[in-house]
């Protein structure tokens, strides 16, 4: 009822904050962090009340699911308060920037449609964006801060595209490998392209050819078929391997 049961969520959420905070550590972005927590946190029983809802029924769990949903709402106002408040650099655009795609996620949650494709690259974008906000709150140039979100973002859509086709495959359905491989080698080359422009460090090309080569060896017909959970924590440590390569990235300026 108070945690969302999907695991790739988590590195959608984490990863942003995560590299945020090493960018530009801060009570400030340590405040935006936990709001960002608490409003992914309200997304799942957002969910089980509208579900109940459209269904015309009123359950216990439904008045539970509301109650949840205002306490997590209530700690991400007063949070985002407080991380403003502390804030060293202007943090509201990084935030414009991430209400379009939450508030596109945050529809389809309403209409029953949280499972397409648009909806999840929608949320794991407006998530990533989280990593400018954090960054730009603890004094970090908008140069880097805005780079380390576009990096989040490619990573997201890419993720989200590589698992979906990935779970068809298993699945035995047509699944077109061949589009999120495509969008995987499109992520690498906007990546170069911001190398070269030096507004993101080099490793940063390293860690979208990890990823490039996950999806190239997970859609082959060599791959082991594994059950969507297994996949979903085995993404989740390709995540963790490409932000410590980003992080390292930036901080030593690499």
């Amino acid at each position: 009822m108070a945690l969302p049961v999907e695991h790739g969520g988590w590195g959608f959420l984490l990863e942003p904050v995560a590299l945020g905070l090493l960018l530009a550590p801060s009570p400030a972005g340590l405040a935006l962090a936990s709001a960002a927590l608490c409003a992914f946190l309200a997304r799942h029983p957002l969910r089980l009340a509208l579900m109940d809802r459209r269904r015309g029924a009123r359950h216990p769990r439904t008045a539970l699911a509301e109650r949840f949903l205002l306490a997590y709402l209530a700690g991400a106002l007063a949070l985002l308060m407080l991380g403003l408040g502390l804030a060293r650099g202007r943090v509201w655009p990084a935030l414009a920037a991430s209400a379009a795609p939450a508030l596109l996620a945050l529809w389809y949650d309403a209409t029953a449609r949280s499972r397409e494709a648009t909806a999840e690259t929608a949320g794991a974008v407006a998530l990533g964006g989280g990593a400018a906000a954090i960054a730009l709150a603890g004094g970090a140039p908008p140069g880097p801060a805005g780079g380390a979100a576009a990096l989040m973002a490619l990573r997201a859509v890419a993720s989200v595209v590589y698992v979906r086709a990935r779970i068809r495959m298993d699945r035995g359905k047509a699944a077109g490998p061949g589009t999120a491989l495509l969008v995987h080698a499109a992520a690498l080359a906007v990546a170069v392209a911001m190398v070269l422009a030096r507004w993101a460090p080099r490793l940063s090309i390293v860690a979208f050819l990890v990823l490039l080569a996950r999806a190239a060896w997970g859609l082959s017909p060599r791959r082991r078929v594994v059950p969507p959970r297994a996949l979903g924590l085995a993404e989740m440590r390709h995540g963790l391997l490409a932000l410590a390569l980003l992080a390292l990235g930036y901080r030593l300026g690499l």
